[in-house]
């Protein structure tokens, strides 16, 4: 994981509909940067509807939910259509902001050892200075754990 007070490094990728999405278009906003595995598997799934759950409690507090895998647009499109998700998906199919954030590791499944996204969360203020980070999230929890500490912090 990057270190907290780091700037968090920008990006341009392509969101489920193909347009261009950078980092610094949200200066002047938090930003939640969750990166996840794979779009509509079971424990993905939890962890966007949990977010969208609670979407409307981050708008209030003015933040941007972004969420990064490195499944294409159309994957994307297929996955927020489905769930009806309402915060941006961002496809990293060459994984470069994946491996900029330190979230492609080594993973272990059933013995065998691959590489892989770690599912993490990053939250950057109105500066883009990395405030926060929660590395191997639990599905569950993380956007419950990140609202609380967005919370915490007004």
């Amino acid at each position: 994981m990057l270190e907290i007070g780091s700037k968090a490094p920008d990006f341009s990728l392509a969101n489920e509909k193909g347009e261009i999405i950078s980092l610094k278009d949200f200066k002047g906003h938090k930003v939640i940067l969750y990166f996840y595995p794979k779009d509509n598997t079971p424990g993905c799934t939890k962890e966007a509807l949990a977010f969208k759950e609670l979407f409307a409690e981050f708008e209030k507090r003015d933040v941007i939910v972004i969420a990064v895998s490195k499944d294409n647009s159309r994957s994307h499109l297929n996955f927020k259509t489905k769930h009806d998700l309402p915060f941006i998906l961002l496809a990293d199919p060459e994984h470069q902001v994946i491996e900029a954030y330190d979230v492609w590791k080594e993973k272990k499944l059933y013995g065998k050892v691959s590489m892989g996204t770690v599912r993490s969360t990053y939250v950057i203020d109105e500066d883009g200075v990395i405030i926060k980070s929660y590395p191997k999230v639990k599905v569950n929890e993380n956007a419950k754990e990140v609202l609380a500490f967005l919370d915490s912090q007004a």
